[in-house]
């Protein structure tokens, strides 16, 4: 039916057709269609997790009571207007503007790791570097620095008899060419230790030591100088590589040390 006709006796024109309609369907529909596999979807975890049939329905009506609430608080949120930004950020510089704005000046380095007594650190690193940065920052904190290495470094600053070198040739060591066992070691690392006021001590030695024994011996070496330096004020930097040891073992490795660079 077109309808009555008008006064000045044309027909009336047919309804257009709305443009807006076709996309209020497209919405609902898929609104509709998200909202069935939601629900289908909680029942499905409900039923998985081995609710009965009677928790089942009473899940379902506590659901369908606050449905409404739930439907109410959606529509809300959909036609909230957008949320502003904040001036803050609109009146803050972008990054490369910052950066031009900011004074030019060297970057001042990295403030040295304190090692206090009874502290003991290990560094993961390939080759030694960082840990010989915190030993010779450190040296001035202790009477007497000891060293376990195959290659020991130079301490600046302290004087020749407050360093003890465990080494292959170091310190006149009769064994010859080969560096002492864990349990050589720790013999030889009781007297400075012990002493008053301790000694910083300085590994970088664990990767021979598991390599030329047995990674539990070296690991025992290990707690006992943890020990060790925590009950005698001393301190202890250890460089370790760790490419050396599987991730098992060297996280067991790591658990031993209270601090981990």
């Amino acid at each position: 039916m077109s309808g009555p006709p008008r006064r000045d006796g044309a027909l009336p024109r047919p309804p257009e057709e709305d443009p807006t309609d076709e996309e209020y369907v497209r919405a609902y529909a898929t609104g509709y269609e998200e909202g069935v596999r939601s629900a289908l979807r909680e029942v499905l975890g409900h039923a998985a997790r081995g609710h009965t049939t009677q928790e089942l329905r009473m899940l379902a009506e506590s659901r369908l009571a606050r449905l409404s609430e739930e439907v109410d608080l959606k529509r809300r949120s959909l036609l909230a207007p957008p949320r502003r930004p904040a001036w803050g950020a609109l009146l803050r510089p972008p990054t490369s503007a910052r950066a031009w704005l900011s004074p030019v000046g060297p970057t001042p380095p990295p403030a040295a790791i304190r090692v206090g007594p009874g502290r003991s650190v290990l560094v993961r690193e390939e080759r030694p570097a960082r840990a010989l940065e915190i030993l010779r920052a450190n040296v001035a904190d202790f009477p007497r620095v000891a060293v376990v290495s195959l290659h020991p470094p130079s301490v600046p600053g302290l004087a020749a008899e407050n360093l003890v070198e465990i080494s292959p040739t170091g310190g006149g060591d009769a064994l010859g060419a080969a560096l002492p066992t864990p349990g050589e070691i720790s013999g030889r690392l009781r007297a400075p230790t012990e002493l008053a006021g301790g000694a910083l001590v300085y590994v970088d030695a664990l990767e021979f030591l598991a390599t030329e024994h047995t990674l539990e011996m070296t690991l025992r070496f290990v707690n006992w100088l943890v020990t060790q330096v925590h009950d005698t004020g001393s301190a202890l930097v250890v460089s370790f590589d760790p490419r050396s040891l599987d991730l098992k073992d060297a996280s067991r490795l790591e658990r031993a040390f209270q601090s981990v660079l």
